[in-house]
C-alpha cells in the first residue's frame, strides 16, 4: 500500500484546507483505486510468528488488530489531523466516546478538572457525575469569563474542558485566552469543536492542546453514522490516549470511517453554505423572538466569535416564551423542518433541549446553563433559506407568535 498517495507529511501540511479535505491521508492499495477502500477486517495475518511478535512489541511496522489499527480508519485519522493542524488523531465510535476517552485517558483519581458550564448534556453528566465516581474533582465555571477559569485552578488541576460555540446556548469562549491560562497552570486544554468543525475554527492554532469532535455532526453531516475524533500532539495521542483506548476499545468501524472520509470531501462546501443559510434565517427571525446566533451583531460575543471563527456557524438558539407548551407547539407546527436532536445535518433540524439533549441533567443545571423550557435549538441545513424562513414563520404564527 502506498502511504498518503506518495506524499510525505511535510508536503500535505502545505496543502490548503480544501485540498486536505479531499486528499489528506489517502493511501492506495496495489489496485490504485481512486476512492478510498473499505478494509472490513477485524484482524491481520503474518508471514511468521516472529513477525507477529515484532509487531506487538512495536519493533516492526504493520497492523495487528482493528481495535488498534485499520487502514480505512487510519486514512480518516490522518485527514482529520491535517484539517485540525494536529500532529496526530485517533477516531472513536461516537462523539461521546471521544470526549470520555480524551478526559479519562489524561485524568486520574485525585486530579482536578475545570469545565465550562455550557456543554452537551452527556458531557455535563460525564463532568458532574461520572468522573467524580472515579475520584476526579470537577469545577464548573462560566466559560465566557477568563477570570473564572483562573480562579478555579487548584494545585491538582490537570485539565480544562470547554465547548465553543456551546451546545445549545451558543456561548463563545475565548480559546486563546483560556488556553494561555491553562498552559500557565500546567493543565491540558481540551476543546470540543463539533459545533464549528475545522472549517470554521481550529482550536490548536489558538493554543489548545487537544481538540475533540462528534464527527457524527458536521463531519458526516448527513445523518448516517456515529463517529468521534480526538486530535493533538503525536506524543499525547500515542502515549496517553492510545494507552487508554487500546484496552477500553471505543473503536470506530471501518465502514463508518469510510462514510466520514467521503463526507469530508464536501465539508467546506456544506459548512459554508449552511452558515450562509443560517445567517439569512437568523436575520429573518431577529426581533420576532429572542435569538442568539454568533453571526449577528446582537450576539453579546459577536466580536470574539468573528475573531476566532470563519463564519457564524450553522446553529442558533431561540426563546419563544410560554414555556414548554409553546416550544412544543412551534415544533409540532413545522411542515418542512424536522424535529430531531441531531445537529450539523444537511437537513434543517429543530429540537427542545430541555426535554431531549439536556433531559439527563437536573433542572437546576439546565437553568444555570441558560436552558429554559421555552428554548429551542435550530440547526440549519442546505435547503433554500427562503423555504426555511417560510416554514418557521408559519410555525411561529400557529404557536401565537
Amino acid at each position: 500500500m502506498k502511504p498518503h498517495t506518495g506524499q510525505d507529511r511535510s508536503t500535505t501540511m502545505r496543502w490548503r484546507p480544501a485540498t486536505r479535505a479531499v486528499r489528506g491521508g489517502t493511501a492506495r492499495s496495489a489496485h490504485g483505486e481512486t476512492s478510498e477502500a473499505i478494509f472490513l477486517t477485524s484482524g491481520y495475518c503474518y508471514d511468521n510468528a516472529g513477525e507477529a511478535a515484532a509487531r506487538f512489541r512495536g519493533e516492526a511496522a504493520g497492523m495487528t488488530y482493528s481495535r488498534l489499527q485499520n487502514p480505512t480508519v487510519e486514512m480518516l485519522e490522518e485527514r482529520i489531523a491535517l484539517l485540525e493542524g494536529a500532529e496526530a488523531a485517533r477516531c472513536t465510535a461516537s462523539g461521546m466516546a471521544a470526549m470520555t476517552a480524551a478526559l479519562m485517558s489524561h485524568l486520574s483519581a485525585g486530579d482536578h478538572l475545570v469545565a465550562g458550564r455550557a456543554l452537551f448534556g452527556s458531557c455535563r453528566v460525564l463532568v458532574d457525575t461520572i468522573l467524580p465516581r472515579f475520584g476526579v474533582e470537577t469545577t464548573v465555571v462560566d466559560g465566557r469569563d477568563p477570570a473564572a477559569w483562573a480562579n478555579a485552578i487548584r494545585r491538582n488541576t490537570r485539565a480544562f474542558f470547554l465547548e465553543t460555540p456551546a451546545n445549545p446556548t451558543l456561548d463563545i469562549i475565548d480559546i486563546a485566552e483560556v488556553a494561555a491560562i491553562g498552559r500557565a497552570a500546567g493543565a491540558l486544554v481540551i476543546v470540543d469543536n463539533a459545533f464549528a468543525s475545522p472549517i470554521l475554527q481550529r482550536p490548536l492554532e489558538l493554543g489548545a492542546d487537544v481538540v475533540a469532535h462528534s464527527a457524527t455532526k458536521l463531519m458526516d453531516g448527513q445523518g448516517r453514522v456515529l463517529a468521534g475524533a480526538i486530535a493533538g500532539s503525536r506524543q499525547w495521542i500515542e502515549e496517553t490516549l492510545l494507552a487508554f483506548t487500546r484496552h477500553t476499545g471505543p473503536v470506530l468501524s471501518p465502514f463508518n470511517a469510510w462514510v466520514v472520509l467521503k463526507s469530508l470531501e464536501t465539508l467546506e462546501l456544506r459548512v459554508m453554505r449552511a452558515c450562509a443559510n443560517a445567517q439569512k434565517v437568523a436575520q429573518a427571525l431577529e426581533g420576532r423572538v429572542r435569538l442568539l446566533y454568533p453571526g449577528l451583531p446582537s450576539h453579546p460575543q459577536h466580536g470574539l466569535a468573528m475573531r476566532q471563527m470563519a463564519a457564524g456557524g450553522t446553529i442558533m438558539a431561540l426563546w419563544v416564551g410560554g414555556g414548554r407548551a409553546r416550544a412544543h407547539a412551534v415544533l409540532d407546527s413545522l411542515a418542512l423542518i424536522d424535529i430531531s436532536n441531531n445537529v450539523g445535518d444537511s437537513r434543517t433540524l429543530m429540537t427542545h433541549p430541555a426535554s431531549t439533549t439536556h433531559a439527563s441533567v437536573s433542572e437546576e443545571v439546565r437553568l444555570a446553563m441558560g436552558i429554559t423550557e421555552d428554548m429551542l435549538r435550530l440547526s440549519v441545513g442546505l435547503e433554500d433559506p427562503e423555504d426555511l424562513i417560510e416554514d418557521l414563520d408559519q410555525a411561529l404564527g400557529r404557536a401565537g407568535l
